[in-house]
This record gives structure tokens, sequence and C-alpha cells, in this order.
């Protein structure tokens, strides 16, 4: 089951349920363990779109802006393990499953990642549910943080490659946006 303390998985799962998309949230609680005794970090929901594409998401809550004096936006950091885990649950998977990050971004002001009609209502609060595939991700981040072993991608990639959730679960966009990223349009009071 997802982690319902976490406010950011919980409004992904209700954003999941509200679009009638079949999905699995995985427990969490355990790490999964594969043949050799090697452990890898549980991915969040598998969501299934069609026969020929599934995804498998990782959801990263960050809020948007962050920052308390200087605002900051498009904050999209991972831990390097994420990905490692990432690839290898798509390898696992096999052909029809692609994993994904899915940014749930909790709008705290009045700038948005994306048109107001596409923010996510949930339990007095506005999400806005933005992803980037692990092919993406993993061909742009760059080292944020030794310390941490943190990666993430340069604001600019970010944007380039990042999708309104939405889309990919939209039957007549989704084959496009998993394969070819293109800039998204942004609504006007977008930050750069």
């Amino acid at each position: 089951m997802a982690n319902r303390d976490n406010h950011y998985e919980a409004a992904f799962e209700e954003f999941l349920r509200s679009r009638t998309v079949p999905y699995v949230a995985v427990d969490e609680a355990r790490r999964s363990v594969l043949s050799g005794g090697v452990s890898i970090k549980s991915l969040d929901f598998i969501v299934a779109v069609s026969a020929e594409l599934n995804w498998l998401v990782d959801v990263k809550g960050r809020r948007f802006p962050s920052g308390d004096e200087t605002k900051q936006y498009w904050k999209n950091w991972s831990p390097r393990e994420d990905i490692q885990s990432l690839a290898q649950w798509e390898r696992l998977f096999g052909d029809t499953f692609r994993a994904l990050f899915v940014f749930a971004y909790d709008v705290l002001g009045n700038r948005t990642p994306l048109p107001a009609e596409q923010l996510f209502e949930h339990r007095g609060r506005s999400y806005a549910f933005v992803a980037v595939t692990l092919g993406d991700y993993a061909t742009h981040a760059r080292q944020i943080s030794s310390a941490w072993d943190t990666v993430a991608m340069p604001t600019a990639d970010f944007r380039r490659s990042a999708r309104p959730m939405d889309e990919l679960l939209d039957g007549r966009t989704r084959e496009r946006a998993a394969s070819a990223p293109a800039q998204f349009s942004l609504p006007p009071n977008a930050p750069e």
C-alpha cells in the first residue's frame, strides 16, 4: 500500500482514482530482494495505461516554490539510488513498462508549474503532477551533493523533458510523450 502519511503520494493516488486509471500502490515498508540477495528500493505505483505501455512510478514530493527567502522553482532532485532502482525495475518488468519520476508539486503561491485547470485539489492543497521518464532524467541529471549522493536535472532540461501527468494517461498523447520529449505549454505566470 502507498504511504498515506505522505501527502504527496496520497494526493497522487487520489489523482489516479479520480481519472479511473488502474494502478497498484506498492508496499514500501520493505525493500525488495532480487536473486543473489541484492535489495532495491521499492517504487511507489504501477500504473496500467495500455497493453503496450505501463508506468513504473516513483513519486517525488516537492513544494512549488521551495525555499523561504529565495524562491526556488522546478526543484527536481533525487537520490542516485532511486535512479538505479527504477532502472532495475524497468529491466525486470520488460518492454511494456517504462519508469517514470512524478514530481508532485505542492503549489504554495499564485505561480504554478501547470495551468490552473490541470492542478489537482486534495485535502485543501493544490498539486501539479509533472512527470519525467527515467531515460530523460538519467541522461540530463547532474550531481548536486556528493555527501547525500543526490542529483537533479538543470531547469531548462527538466522543463523540456517534463510532461503533465494527465498527458501520459491520455490515450491520444501518451505514446508521443513517452517517446519524444518536447516542452509543454506553461501558464503565463509560470516562472523560469
